[in-house]
């Protein structure tokens, strides 16, 4: 099955910000376009605004004036659904409700041909159970594109119960023919993105309302450590609390109250608030000119020491051993203690290990964790947690360490797993649990995480990275501290991790 031809008309239902963004898609690929909104005079001016922006891209030198003469041609508003009976494909982009999906459905089979390709734009509700109204379900597909549509590459091809595969496989072809990287994905709560992303915000919500450390710091540590692009709290400011909270809310409730779903009530409290971010001025941070602006917990300088000892393996830690050696630190090997997990230990005695998912304080030794990053060479802060039997001293010495190596360095409290970390291997656990569930393949996983939220590197490649079976028992440890089905590793995430360690 092929990509729907040029010729082909593509109707475009609702015609907010979404809709005039797939449209707009469509346009420049080469399709005649119309447009239909169900309030009187929407669609005229959604297709004014279309031909704004296509202006602005002739100006920008990224559209022909040619090109944008024969694409406005191509385009017009439609008065009523009767008007789209020649499309070969209508997308949906209206409110968020299933009766209301359910209903349009139902009055454009009345309207168009058999061949007619229909899909939603949804991004919260079940592509099965809005065809499930329908005649003629196998015809219907998710197409959820990512907002703002013409610059976001990513395209969720969402397949309900009952949709036909020759329908997918025509909906991906089309997407792709857009210039859209497609990814194909099972119907469940959240697609790809929505549902593997959840603990991206649930891990840094539940150490903050564990107090481990505020946003700004936990921001920090993701972003500068972990390397991602924006962090939590700042992200769902932008994306607005309301929303996040709301899509978190779906897909807890979609998932019949599953724990590891479970949204938080800190940000439910911030919701209640009409704190929503920077469309109100205020979320988890405040804005505005005279807003200031908060800093993460930074240590002050401290004295590195002279040399250390490295016990064992470091294992997605390694690199610090070159970097220690990189930065006038004697870095010796120790002796007569089991190598298993490795740590460095400090001149006072005070061992400093990777988290592991184990409090601080479950060792009989003075430890402190630190966390986990993308790159240790790259990374410019570190997070430490030290535990209770640690001194003062012994704390200076693992802050002076990582500084010598041009690090910055916040001091969290207990956590286990810290921030980075626990927040990777519930990424990459979830993204398993996909895969085995057959929502969706692995590669489309991590093409779907890496381009609809910027992800620095795909969780199933990072789960590569780190090793699966160290993954699982680094959530078995947290399992532990968290008794409660959270963190429990998934069935997928055992299986490969047995595969993994005997192969």
């Amino acid at each position: 099955m092929t990509a729907l031809e040029l010729s082909s008309t593509v109707a475009v239902v609702g015609t907010g910000t979404m809709g005039q963004g797939i449209a707009q898609v469509a346009l420049v690929a080469g399709h005649p376009v119309r447009l239909y909104d169900a309030v009187p005079g929407r669609a005229e001016a959604a297709a004014e605004a279309i031909g704004a922006r296509l202006d602005r891209l002739v100006e920008k030198g990224r559209l022909t004036a040619e090109d944008r003469a024969a694409a406005g041609a191509r385009l017009a508003p439609a008065e009523s659904l009767a008007e789209l009976a020649g499309c070969g494909l209508v997308v949906e982009a209206i409110l968020e409700q299933l009766d209301v999906k359910q209903r349009l459905f139902q009055d454009l089979e009345e309207v168009v041909a058999e061949d007619c390709l229909l899909a939603t734009n949804t991004s919260s509700l079940s592509v099965t159970a809005i065809a499930g109204a329908l005649r003629r379900p196998g015809r219907f597909v998710g197409l959820h594109f990512f907002n703002p549509a013409p610059l976001l590459p990513l395209v969720e091809v969402v397949s309900g119960f009952a949709t036909d595969g020759t329908a997918a496989t025509r909906a991906y072809e089309t997407a792709k023919a857009w210039g859209k990287t497609p990814v194909r994905c099972a119907d469940t709560p959240g697609f790809i993105v929505n549902r593997i992303a959840r603990p991206f915000y649930a891990e840094a919500l539940r150490l903050y309302e564990e107090r481990v450390a505020d946003p700004a710091t936990i921001d920090a540590v993701l972003r500068e450590c972990g390397g991602f692009k924006m962090g939590p709290f700042e992200l769902t400011d932008l994306i607005g609390q309301d929303v996040n909270e709301a899509v978190t809310r779906s897909v807890w409730e979609s998932f019949f109250q599953d724990p590891k779903f479970t949204p938080s009530l800190a940000q439910r409290r911030l919701v209640e608030s009409r704190r929503l971010g920077r469309k109100s001025g205020q979320g988890w941070y405040a804005y505005g000119d005279d807003a200031p602006r908060a800093e993460p917990h930074t240590a002050p300088p401290a004295k590195a020491p002279e040399s250390v000892a490295v016990h064992g393996d470091l294992f997605p830690a390694d690199a610090l051993t070159g970097l220690m050696k990189e930065a006038g630190i004697r870095v010796g090997r120790g002796e007569g203690v089991p190598s298993y997990p490795g740590f460095i230990e400090l001149p006072s005695g005070a061992r400093l290990a990777l988290a592991d998912g184990t409090a601080a304080d479950t060792g009989a030794e003075p430890t402190i964790h630190f966390d986990l990053a993308l790159d240790y060479r790259a990374a410019t802060r570190v997070a430490l947690s030290p535990s209770s039997r640690v001194d003062e001293q012994s704390l200076k010495e693992a802050i002076g360490l990582f500084q010598a190596l041009g690090k910055k360095v916040s001091v969290i409290g207990q956590a286990p797993g810290m921030i980075v970390a626990r927040t990777v291997w519930m990424l990459v656990d979830f993204a398993l649990d996909a895969v085995g569930r057959e929502i969706a393949a692995a590669e489309d996983i991590d093409t779907a995480m890496r381009l609809g939220v910027n992800y620095p590197v795909g969780p199933i490649e990072w789960g590569r990275r780190l090793t699966t079976y160290r993954v699982a028992e680094a959530l078995d440890a947290l399992h532990g501290e968290y008794p409660t089905g959270r963190y429990a590793p998934s069935q997928a995430l055992r299986r490969q991790a047995v595969r993994e360690e005997y192969s």
